[in-house]
């Protein structure tokens, strides 16, 4: 006969499962403690939202009393927010100023989130800098043996993203150099690329949009960014709404919610209608069961599997591509619309052959990440995320490939 449980398994059991379900407290922590403080100071009030580390997302906001769809979040003051006018305000305005040809916005956040980092204690920003993220996944951080692993489309924006980044870096080097008055260590350490890498990093997964008019002192590059403490916590979900503005009158950034959620659940907000590729690629992370994502067929595939006799194939392909409509036809082909009656048996085949090659290839590479996962355990987290995004794209594939049998059915 099998033993029954007490009260106190029982309680036990319901506190591991609210922590699976509603994450772990984070607020006593000091680094967050010293956050919170440094934040009153500058005039941001008590909110519902406490830091807190969750099973799925990793660290968090979890809100301590239930949120009704149209509350207001968070509301976090002017003074909170680094943008290109708190670099203007501080130490490197001047040299900003006087540079020739104008520094990008972006360049000087960078210089900015670099230079206050090397200042340590000294920073005023100090409590900020503690918690952000020391390293990133985006793909510019990406070894390349994990890089090679992603699909074809995303591992060319991956290399266009690096290539980016370092071309960024070895046409600020001079600027940074202008610096060294204000520095005792040499400028060339403390703006190394690993630095500007952290930094871009930093700025390109965690700002929030905010336009600002143009300056002289500034490039022609648009000047829409601005850090958000304790706000830039909030993950994202693709399955919540929210409106989110810089309030003139009030100067606060605020985000207002479009939906309900429950007391201790973590709230989330929205970058966007972005696919996974898209949110790796610009974030460094995958979501799953994304309603948003899409599986890319490269210009390559799609000519491997064209009729052979087709001499108009190029053509047929620079015009998908001039209209962008690659993946609306791909799209279209799988919702079952007709995409030219005489010739509609024709491209069910080569879409089923196509969506058969890459679920092959999909799989190849998940088996080529297990592998890499036991050998190379450094590179674990980084296979872990590519590994998810090859997941959620199978899924894709796998049903896709089961609405192609039934139109090919039904065709017949």
């Amino acid at each position: 006969m099998k033993k029954s449980r007490g009260r106190t398994s029982r309680k036990r059991r319901r506190k591991r499962l609210q922590k699976f379900m509603y994450g772990v407290n984070c607020s006593q922590k000091l680094e967050y403690i010293k956050l919170k403080k440094w934040l009153k100071d500058r005039g941001f009030g008590d909110s519902s939202l406490r830091p807190a580390q969750f099973w799925g997302t990793g660290r968090g906001l979890m809100t301590t009393k239930a949120l009704q769809a149209g509350e207001l979040v968070i509301s976090l003051p002017e003074k909170c927010l680094v943008t290109t006018t708190t670099v203007l305000n501080s130490c490197l305005g001047e040299y900003i100023m006087k540079w020739k040809p104008p520094v990008s916005p972006l360049i000087a956040l960078c210089t900015f989130l670099i230079a206050e980092k090397h200042a340590g204690e000294r920073s005023l920003w100090k409590p900020y800098l503690d918690v952000l993220p020391k390293t990133y996944s985006c793909p510019v951080c990406l070894e390349q043996d994990v890089v090679q692993l992603l699909p074809e489309p995303l591992r060319k924006q991956a290399q266009e993203q690096r290539t980016a980044v370092h071309e960024l870096y070895m046409s600020s080097k001079a600027f940074f150099s202008s610096l060294q008055s204000l520095f005792a260590e040499n400028t060339a350490t403390i703006f190394n690329y690993s630095a500007l890498e952290w930094a871009w990093c930093t700025i390109n997964t965690r700002t929030i949009y905010m336009k600002h008019s143009q300056r002289e002192c500034f490039s022609l590059e648009p000047d829409v960014y601005a850090l958000a403490p304790y706000l830039d916590l909030l993950n994202h979900s693709p399955n919540v709404q929210v409106k989110a503005a810089f309030n003139e009158q009030s100067r606060n950034y605020e985000i207002q919610t479009n939906s309900q959620c429950k007391k201790h659940e973590e709230v989330f907000i929205c970058y966007g209608p972005h696919d996974n590729q898209r949110l790796l690629l610009e974030y460094g992370f995958v979501a799953v069961d994304n309603p948003h994502s899409s599986v890319y067929v490269s210009s390559d595939t799609l000519l491997k599997y064209f009729p052979p006799l087709d001499k108009q194939k190029n053509a047929k392909l620079s015009i998908l591509k001039d209209h962008d409509l690659l993946d609306t036809c791909w799209r279209r082909a799988l919702l079952g619309d007709v995409i030219s009656a005489r010739n509609e048996q024709q491209a069910l085949n080569i879409t089923t052959k196509i969506c058969h090659f890459l679920i092959e290839e999909t799989q190849h590479v998940l088996l080529q990440i297990s592998q890499m996962k036991r050998d190379k355990e450094n590179l674990k987290e980084q296979l872990t995320l590519v590994e998810a995004l090859r997941l959620e794209d199978l899924k894709i594939l796998q049903k896709s490939a089961e609405i192609l049998c039934n139109l090919n059915v039904t065709t017949i």
